[in-house]
């Protein structure tokens, strides 16, 4: 799994009401949700975000509320990936189970800056910031959890072994 894209740097505690605020929770559709994607933090954030873009944050990211709508915000607004110093376990959860990939970089978070151009080789376990010249490592994803990525989800995932048995 690899991707490429502009960083979007976000802060510290950063809850899910501020992902997707609950004005917004009238719908499942990803793309709906991803049109107001971060309007708790900044009306008209996602406006910068072109798809593939990844967005960055600090400590404690996707706190608050367990809603499923915020990764499936983050995903509609076009960004595959999310990496941060740390994220509530819950958000963590939620967002593989629908198909957002985040990576927990601690410190190293601070490596990278609002604009830079970040290449990500997920099997690797390497986050290059074409920006800086800098490499961050972190470790690679499990076979499973990249297993449930690929195939877009936790329930796709199921189906399909549901499917094959």
């Amino acid at each position: 799994m690899n991707f490429k894209g502009k960083a979007h740097k976000v802060g510290d505690h950063i809850d899910t009401d501020a992902i997707i605020p609950a004005r917004f929770l009238v719908t499942t559709d990803a793309a709906k949700l991803g049109e107001n994607c971060m309007e708790g933090l900044e009306p008209g954030w996602v406006k910068r975000v072109t798809r593939g873009d990844i967005m960055v944050a600090g400590r404690n990211f996707g706190c608050g509320s367990s809603r499923e709508h915020a990764p499936v915000a983050i995903l509609g607004a076009g960004m595959p990936v999310v990496i941060a110093h740390s994220f509530a376990r819950i958000f963590y959860r939620n967002s593989f189970n629908m198909g957002l990939l985040l990576l927990e970089v601690g410190d190293d978070v601070d490596k990278i800056h609002d604009g830079d151009e970040l290449d990500i080789d997920a099997a690797a376990g390497v986050i290059h910031n074409r920006s800086t010249g800098e490499d961050i490592p972190f470790p690679p994803l499990p076979s499973s959890m990249a297993q449930i990525l690929n195939k877009g989800g936790l329930v796709p995932y199921v189906r399909e072994r549901m499917q094959s048995a």
